[in-house]
């Protein structure tokens, strides 16, 4: 049983009794302290009391579904999310998740073992990119401005909203600027090695990116596209 006053809190959000037992069984063992609920307004009423580590969100719910939930945990915090769904990933399911938040899926049935592995991983990339970003940079050419440091992005001075992932995505290819990262690189930076197979993340994420700081997003001045090796950072003269 793990100790409470020190465990991480995982919030469970998913009206399938069967599959909360399966997350008990699998995260009660490994540490963690389980939170659950079975609607997304009393996940989020439970997110608010209970201030969770990571929450476990499932797409089809009653009421407030996993896509509506997730928008509204991003309102008030960047905790990760990963979503829970009954089918296989598609683009649509992918870019819907990115816009609302989520940090990665996971396709039930899953099994006890990458249900931990998935959670350990995503956590540990929360963690640890608080202190490699404050390593950070800041860089301003008058169109974009970013800031890891205070995890501010700027466009002509107003506020944009990155994601976390987005930021971390940003900030990681901006600490290398001028040096190309690979799929592979920057999978395993951004998400954690388990996800260095999940190539569709990068591209699609860096499309979403582009989407919110270039000027032009079919003629990228930033984010450039090493064809068939990876993408590279450019600070514009």
């Amino acid at each position: 049983m793990a100790d409470t006053a020190t465990a991480k809190k995982v919030l469970v959000i998913d009206d399938d009794p069967a599959f909360v037992r399966l997350v008990e069984q699998g995260l009660t063992p490994a540490g963690f302290e389980v939170l659950t609920a079975a609607s997304g307004g009393e996940g989020l009423r439970l997110l608010f009391a209970n201030r969770p580590d990571i929450v476990l969100l499932d797409v089809v719910m009653p009421e407030m579904d996993g896509w509506q939930t997730c928008s509204r945990i991003r309102d008030i915090t960047d905790v990760p999310v990963i979503m829970l769904t009954a089918q296989k990933n598609t683009e649509e399911d992918i870019v819907r998740g990115l816009e609302c938040g989520a940090d990665n899926y996971l396709i039930k049935p899953v099994g006890r073992r990458e249900l931990v592995g998935r959670v350990q991983a995503v956590m540990r990339r929360a963690e640890l990119s608080a202190p490699e970003e404050k390593k950070g940079t800041t860089f301003s050419d008058g169109y974009l401005t970013v800031d890891i440091v205070q995890r501010q992005v700027l466009i002509n001075g107003e506020r944009v909203r990155l994601t976390p992932i987005e930021f971390r995505l940003l900030a990681l290819l901006m600490q290398n600027a001028g040096r190309i990262l690979t799929h592979k690189q920057l999978l395993e930076g951004v998400w954690g090695w388990e996800y260095i197979d999940d190539l569709d993340y990068v591209r699609i994420y860096i499309w979403h990116l582009r989407q919110k700081i270039e000027p032009d997003q079919s003629q990228p001045k930033y984010v450039i596209t090493e064809p068939g090796v990876g993408y590279s950072f450019h600070k514009p003269r």
